[in-house]
C-alpha cells in the first residue's frame, strides 16, 4: 500500500507522474480549485482585514470527499500543484481538510520529466506564505472590483454584465484605439521612385526620392510630384556614394507566456486561449513511442526568460553537433527578464532538445505539433550565434537638386535565423552588388505614387497581449481568459483576429472611466501589479495593500451609486404598439430592443439587424440571438417556421447613446 498521497491540479498529469514515482506514492488530482470564494456573495470581510470566506466549491464536493478518503492511512501528503501563486494557494487551502494529522510537503517542478519530478521530491519544502499572500491579495482585489462594480452595471445598463480590475482596462485600450481610428483624418502625400539601368548590368535598380536641395522630400500634391517627374527626365543620374556596413541580428530570447501567445497568433493563427490549451497538453505529457508518458515542454505560465544551466549545456551540444561549431557562440546567450519576473521559473522550452518535432509527428495532433515546433525552434535559435548581414546603401544624385537612395541586405551568415525567423526578417531581394561610386545610370521609368497616412490598426490578439505586457497590466497567464470574457460579454467582436468594441463595450467603458478613474487608469493598474510582486517578495504587507486600495475605491463606489444615470441606447425604430421610442437593452439572452415607456408599454423583441432572411420565399428578417456559451448568431424572426441561422455578423447600424 502506498504511504504517501501526491496531489496535482490536472488529471492529465496523474498517469505520467504516477509512473515516475512508483508504488510508494498514490497520485491524484484536485481538478483545480476545491476551496474558493463563494460565487453568490462577495466572500470577503471588508471590516476585518479583508478576511476571505472560503468554502468548498459546490461542484467539487465529490472530489474533496474522494481526496479525504485517499488521504486516510497515508503518512505524508505532497502538494504538487502548479508552480505559481495560484498553485501555491490551491494546495494551501486544501491542507486543513486533508493534512492536519499528517506530514505535509510542497513540491515544485517546472517540467514533467523523471529527472525534474524526482529532484523536486528530494527538495520538498514548506508552503511559501508570501506567495500565498500575494495570490490572496490579487484574488481579493479582483473580487472587490468585480463584485462591487458589476451590480451597478446591472441596475444602470442591463443584466449579466461585468466589470473586472484587469478586464476593464483591456476594454479601455480597445475602445480608446477605436476612437483614435474614428477621429483619424488621412493626409495625402506623394512618393517618387525611379527605375535605373547601368550599362552592362543585368536587371535594373529601383531607387526612392529622399531629398530635394538637401532637405527631406515632402510632397503633398499630385502637381508637385508630376512637376518633379517631368524635371527628372532631363537629369543625369550618378552614383554619388556606396555605403556598406555589417549588421548582426542577435538571437531572440526563448518564449515566455506572452511572447508565445503573440507568435502563435502571428505564425499559426491561434488565439490566446487556443495557444494556452495546447501548451497545457504539451506540458502535462504524452506517450511517445516506447517511453513512459513524458511532459514535452516546461511550465507554460512564466514571465522569466531564464534557462537552467543543464538545458543550456544540452542545447549547446546539440547545436555544435547538428549545425557546426560556427553556429555556437563562445559563451551562452543571456537574456534579461523584465522587472519583477520570477527568476526561479524557466522560460518555455522543450524538456529534451533531442526530441525533434519530426520524431513526435505520429504521436501529436496537428495543432500540438505546430506549437511544439514553434517552441523547439525558438529554444534552439536562442542559443545560436548572431546572423550577419551586409547592409548596402546606394546614394544617387539626379543633377544638383535631387537625391535618391536604394537599400538592400545580403545574408552573409545565417546563424540563429537558420532555425527561427520572424515575419520581418525576410531578406531584401534587390541586388546592389553591380553598382559602384561614380557609375552613370539611365532612367527608364519614373513612378509618382499617391499615398495617405493610415490610422493606428485595431488590436489583434497578438498586439493586445503585447500592449498588456508592456504596460504591466495583469499577468500573461490571465490574458486568454480576459480576452475570452470581453468577447462573451459582447463588449468586443473579434473578426479575423482583430477586435472592435461594440456599442455596449463603449457604453460600459465610458461609464467606468467617468466614475472609477483610478481602477481604469493604466498606470495605476500596472503599479498594482508591482505591489503584488512586492507582497510575494515579503516587502509589502498584503492587508496594507488592500486597505490602501479599498478606502478611495469605496468613496468612488458611493459617489457612483448616487450619480450614475440609467444608460441606454436609442434604436432607430418606433414601437409597433404605442409608436414610442425603442431602446437597446441587454438581458440574460443577450441584446434586445424594447419600448422606452416600459412598464407602461411592455413591447420587446429580439435585436433586429435590418437584413432580410436569405431563405427563398421567406419574408422574415434576421435577428440577433445568443447561444449558451455567450456567442452571438443570427436567426430568422419567423422561427420555427423558418429555421435559417447565420454566424456572419451583419454591419451594425450607428446608434446613439441617450
Amino acid at each position: 500500500m502506498s504511504k504517501a498521497l501526491v496531489i496535482v491540479e490536472s488529471p492529465a498529469k496523474v498517469k505520467t507522474i504516477n509512473k515516475i514515482l512508483g508504488s510508494r506514492y498514490k497520485v491524484t488530482s484536485s481538478m483545480g480549485h476545491l476551496i474558493d470564494l463563494p460565487k453568490s456573495t462577495l466572500g470577503v470581510d471588508l471590516e476585518h482585514n479583508f478576511d476571505p470566506k472560503l468554502i468548498v466549491v459546490r461542484a467539487k464536493q465529490k472530489v474533496l470527499t474522494k481526496l479525504k478518503k485517499e488521504a486516510q492511512g497515508k503518512e505524508e501528503i505532497y502538494f504538487a500543484t502548479d508552480p505559481d501563486r495560484e498553485g501555491e494557494a490551491i494546495g494551501w487551502n486544501l491542507v486543513p481538510y486533508l493534512g492536519v494529522d499528517k506530514k505535509v510537503f510542497r513540491v515544485v517542478f517546472h517540467e514533467i520529466t523523471k529527472e525534474a519530478v524526482l529532484r523536486a521530491f528530494k527538495e520538498k519544502h514548506e508552503f511559501d506564505q508570501q506567495k500565498i499572500n500575494a495570490q490572496n491579495a490579487r484574488r481579493i482585489l479582483d473580487r472587490i472590483v468585480g463584485y462591487l462594480i458589476s451590480p451597478i452595471l446591472w441596475k444602470k445598463v442591463g443584466s449579466r454584465l461585468s466589470a473586472g480590475r484587469v478586464q476593464s482596462v483591456a476594454l479601455r485600450l480597445i475602445v480608446d484605439r477605436e476612437r483614435q481610428i474614428q477621429k483619424f483624418l488621412p493626409v495625402e502625400y506623394w512618393q517618387i521612385s525611379v527605375v535605373l539601368q547601368k550599362d552592362g548590368a543585368l536587371g535594373s535598380l529601383q531607387a526612392q526620392l529622399e531629398k530635394i536641395d538637401g532637405e527631406k522630400a515632402d510632397l503633398k500634391t499630385a502637381g508637385e510630384a508630376n512637376a518633379i517627374a517631368q524635371a527628372l527626365a532631363e537629369k543625369l543620374f550618378r552614383v554619388s556614394a556606396v555605403n556598406v556596413r555589417e549588421v548582426r541580428r542577435n538571437a531572440l530570447p526563448p518564449f515566455i507566456t506572452s511572447t508565445l501567445q503573440q507568435e502563435a497568433f502571428s505564425k499559426l493563427g491561434f488565439n490566446a486561449q487556443r495557444t494556452m490549451m495546447i501548451a497545457q497538453e504539451l506540458y502535462e505529457g504524452a506517450e511517445v513511442g516506447e517511453e513512459d508518458p513524458v511532459g514535452l515542454i516546461t511550465y507554460m505560465r512564466t514571465d522569466s526568460v531564464n534557462l537552467a544551466n543543464e538545458a543550456i549545456g544540452k542545447v549547446r551540444d546539440f547545436i555544435s553537433k547538428e549545425y557546426g561549431k560556427e553556429y555556437l557562440p563562445e559563451t551562452p546567450n543571456k537574456f534579461k527578464s523584465k522587472k519583477m519576473a520570477q527568476e526561479a521559473h524557466e522560460a518555455i522550452r522543450p524538456t529534451d532538445v533531442h526530441r525533434s518535432p519530426q520524431s513526435l509527428k505520429k504521436y501529436l495532433t496537428e495543432d500540438q505539433l505546430k506549437l511544439y515546433e514553434l517552441i523547439w525552434k525558438r529554444f534552439i535559435s536562442c542559443q545560436m550565434a548572431p546572423a550577419v548581414f551586409e547592409n548596402k546603401k546606394v546614394e544617387i544624385t539626379a543633377g544638383d537638386k535631387y537625391q535618391f537612395g536604394a537599400s538592400g541586405s545580403t545574408l552573409v551568415f545565417p546563424g540563429c535565423l537558420s532555425v527561427y525567423k520572424t515575419a520581418d526578417e525576410e531578406e531584401e531581394k534587390q541586388d546592389l552588388a553591380p553598382y559602384l561610386e561614380n557609375d552613370i545610370l539611365k532612367m527608364t521609368e519614373v513612378k509618382p505614387t499617391q499615398h495617405f497616412t493610415k490610422p493606428p490598426p485595431r488590436f489583434s490578439e497578438a498586439s493586445l497581449v503585447k500592449t498588456l505586457e508592456e504596460e504591466g497590466i495583469g499577468r500573461p497567464s490571465t490574458y486568454a481568459s480576459i480576452i475570452q470574457t470581453l468577447v462573451l460579454r459582447n463588449y468586443v467582436t473579434r473578426e479575423r483576429g482583430y477586435f472592435t468594441p461594440t456599442q455596449l463595450g463603449c457604453l460600459i467603458c465610458d461609464l467606468l472611466v467617468a466614475n472609477f478613474p483610478k481602477v481604469l487608469d493604466i498606470t495605476f493598474t500596472a503599479k498594482m501589479e508591482e505591489s503584488l510582486d512586492l507582497v510575494e517578495e515579503g516587502q509589502l504587507d498584503y492587508v496594507k495593500l488592500l486597505k490602501d486600495f479599498y478606502e478611495p475605491f469605496r468613496q468612488e463606489l458611493e459617489a457612483a451609486m448616487g450619480s450614475i444615470e440609467k444608460s441606454s441606447i436609442a434604436f432607430d425604430k418606433a414601437c409597433p404598439l404605442c409608436s414610442g421610442e425603442m431602446l437597446v437593452k441587454w438581458g440574460k439572452n443577450g441584446r434586445f430592443v424594447s419600448c422606452a415607456a416600459f412598464p407602461k408599454c411592455r413591447h420587446a423583441e429580439p435585436y433586429p439587424t435590418g437584413v432580410k432572411c436569405p431563405e427563398s420565399g421567406c419574408e422574415g428578417e434576421l435577428v440577433e440571438r445568443r447561444n449558451r456559451r455567450g456567442g452571438v448568431f443570427f436567426g430568422c424572426n419567423k422561427y420555427p417556421a423558418c429555421k435559417h441561422i447565420s454566424n456572419k455578423l451583419p454591419a451594425a447600424e450607428p446608434l446613439k447613446t441617450v
